[in-house]
């Protein structure tokens, strides 16, 4: 009998922890909840395929129990959140989420995110790859981040710094949508301003530049317009 995947509920508010495990039960997953951060960190073991995870918690935020999974494991994150501003999704997404739901959700969205999260984990990482370290591979293209080194079809390339993270936090996260705020954040780590986002776009230009075959044509970063920018 094939083993169910098990999805670790953390939410201080019971009715919505009762909902989210009557949705996953009724797919087919087998949840087990949380309702704190403490709760979560110890329910946590190498059978949890998949964590839903509150942002306001008492106690300990799921910003910081985000964080102390990291330490340990990198099973998906998806967090489920009324904080749905850019600086929220970029604190969330820097501290090592995958993936963000506003509440109110749709159970139809729910189910979906969590579905896509489950197939990229076991394509993309499998399920005992735990080595944020390990490179990152798309295109031609591998990212060695123990080395701070890009290679596409096995020639080095020359990025600058900012260029280097740019291209690492997208492959890191691909499918992930990221506006010009979230990337500016997240890369130069400095408040949004207006002409803040004329220097991710010229970045973003610089590095096509570096890694597309045609960068009026990108294949490997694309432009989602009037949204941002991800890595599919």
């Amino acid at each position: 009998m094939e083993r169910k995947e098990t999805i670790l509920v953390v939410d201080d508010d019971p009715e919505i922890r009762e909902i989210v495990r009557i949705l996953l039960e009724s797919d087919g997953y087998l949840p087990i909840e949380a309702q704190d951060g403490h709760a979560a960190l110890s329910a946590l073991s190498d059978s949890v395929d998949l964590v839903i995870l509150d942002i306001m918690m008492e106690g300990m935020s799921g910003y910081q129990v985000c964080s102390k999974i990291r330490e340990r494991s990198n099973v998906p994150i998806l967090f489920l959140t009324a904080k749905s501003k850019d600086s929220d999704l970029t604190l969330g997404f820097s501290v090592g989420a995958d993936d963000y739901l506003a509440k109110p959700f749709s159970y139809a969205e729910l189910l979906a995110r969590v579905k896509g999260l489950l197939r990229r984990y076991k394509t993309y990482k499998g399920k005992d790859t735990r080595n944020e370290r390990a490179p990152l591979e798309h295109a031609g293209l591998v990212v060695y981040q123990d080395r701070n080194e890009v290679r596409q079809d096995g020639r080095e390339l020359n990025l600058t710094e900012k260029e280097y993270q740019l291209l690492k936090l997208m492959l890191r996260y691909r499918g992930k949508l990221f506006s010009a705020q979230n990337l500016y954040e997240s890369i130069w780590d400095e408040p949004f301003l207006y002409s803040s986002n004329n220097t991710v776009m010229v970045h973003i230009r610089r590095l096509r530049e570096k890694i597309e075959a045609d960068p009026q044509e990108p294949a490997i970063i694309k432009t989602v317009w009037g949204k941002g920018y991800r890595i599919e």
